[in-house]
């Protein structure tokens, strides 16, 4: 176990292949129950999973090591993350768990954890995991007569509830006709529930896992077959969250797309208006587009730039005390009402806005005009070369050419995925040819440099 296990969004990989193996879960349960056992009374974890067929080995494991530290177990089933993170401050417990790769396919999967304040943990504090990972265990193992127990609990229940109470008490989503796709993932039960409860006509798309059919053709990565269900029934609106339903993509009545960063325009804008929004400010990522960040300067609007990945959003959120945050990819984190990114909370602040002001998706949804831009991921199975290669004087000097043929009209962003074994490649600009020209030329050189 010489290699870095946390990557930005928890633990990562593929099924039954380190680091996501059954010895290494039950190594994490051992080594977070110890790290989070601060006193004599009886601790307890929460562990939710989405539905992968793997996820019924790793919460086993999981289980196993947290009871062997004196942990008790309340496992939830298939539930979204933001309902783990959510039952994991309401229930006090002393960590929360989460068993998901996310959008990946379902050969995949990862496991995410939670402090009791319902947050990710920290860089600092995945760090002292790992390495209590890394060292002989036997010590943390509690006497016999202190052995957790385990029970389960259909937690989505009570999500059901926190969900609809974030939604205006005076409205309702009565006349509204939805197609709801939940990537045959993690809200399969909850969402369809909710908009119902809520009053719309709701036609559902992805609700029948089986354990091998999560993220396939369908959720917030693949939105195609929604889009033409919207199309196909007439629908006001589509809504497709990913396997753990953490993050949202929208189709307006028309069929089309709308990405995290009009949503987040959308719902910032909403908050600005009725003066709801903390410091007049945004979070985001380094990878939203230029567009949005034009579009807020208009409106009065700061916006922040934190690196990729939810966690990082949140950061800066807390730190500061901004309200609201997110990524292009749909994390969307409403401050107020959730600890982490969360698909059906933000859907439903732009369900409000619908019913407000009485206007189709099409009207209200496309706040600004984007900048083009293009994201190319290049296969890097060699970490080490990948490393190198981002390091490069040639890359470094590649980039600093882009960036002065585009001036203030363009930027570009290369960088290591933190989830999967990739290179990013970003470029944005105010035209198309541009971001083609520069693409193309970065791109050449990492070429070159892969092939020595």
């Amino acid at each position: 176990m010489a290699r870095k296990l946390f990557g930005t969004d928890g633990i990562r990989g593929k099924a039954n292949v380190f680091p996501m193996t059954s010895m290494m879960a039950l190594k994490l349960g051992i080594a977070a129950g110890n790290l989070f056992t601060r006193g004599d009374y009886r601790h307890t974890v929460v562990i939710g999973k989405d539905t992968r067929l793997s996820g019924y080995m790793l919460e086993t494991a999981l289980v196993s090591g947290f009871t062997a530290v004196g942990f008790n177990v309340i496992t939830l089933g298939p539930i979204p993350t933001p309902a783990v993170a959510m039952l994991t401050k309401s229930m006090r417990a002393d960590i929360g768990v989460m068993i998901s790769a996310s959008h990946n396919p379902y050969n995949d999967n990862g496991i995410k954890l939670f402090g009791p304040d319902g947050y990710k943990l920290s860089d600092e504090v995945e760090a002292k995991i790992e390495d209590m990972m890394m060292g002989d265990m036997d010590d943390f193992l509690c006497p016999s007569e202190r052995i957790g127990q385990v029970v389960r609990l259909d937690g989505y229940g009570r999500y059901i509830e926190y969900v609809k109470n974030a939604f205006p008490e005076d409205l309702t989503l009565e006349g509204l006709k939805i197609v709801i796709d939940c990537a045959n993932g993690a809200s399969y039960k909850v969402a369809p529930t909710v908009l119902k409860e809520l009053g719309a006509e709701v036609i559902e798309i992805g609700v029948k896992p089986d354990g091998k059919n999560i993220n396939l053709k369908c959720g917030a990565t693949d939105t195609e077959f929604m889009r033409q269900e919207v199309v196909k029934h007439g629908a006001d609106i589509g809504i497709s969250l990913d396997g753990d339903a953490d993050r949202i993509m929208v189709s307006d009545e028309n069929g089309a797309l709308i990405d995290g960063d009009q949503l987040i325009g959308l719902i910032a804008t909403r908050m600005f208006e009725e003066g709801k929004l903390n410091k007049n400010t945004v979070v985001t990522t380094v990878m939203s587009n230029m567009g949005l960040e034009n579009y807020f300067k208009y409106k009065g609007i700061t916006l922040i730039r934190s690196a990729v990945g939810d966690r990082y959003v949140v950061e800066q959120m807390r730190k500061h005390g901004y309200n609201i945050g997110g990524e292009q990819s749909g994390h969307i984190v409403l401050g107020q009402m959730s600890t982490t990114g969360d698909g059906l909370m933000a859907g439903l602040q732009i369900l409000a806005s619908l019913v407000k002001d009485g206007k189709k998706v099409s009207e209200v949804a496309h706040v600004y005009t984007p900048f083009p831009q293009k994201l190319e991921n290049i296969k890097f199975p060699d970490k080490a070369l990948m490393t190198s290669i981002l390091s490069s004087l040639e890359l470094k000097e590649a980039i600093k050419r882009a960036e002065d043929r585009m001036g203030e009209n363009g930027r570009v962003l290369i960088r290591a995925s933190g989830t999967e074994p990739l290179l990013r490649v970003m470029v944005e600009a105010k035209t198309t040819d541009m971001v083609e020209e520069n693409i193309t030329t970065l791109l050449e050189v990492i070429k070159e440099l892969q092939n020595g």
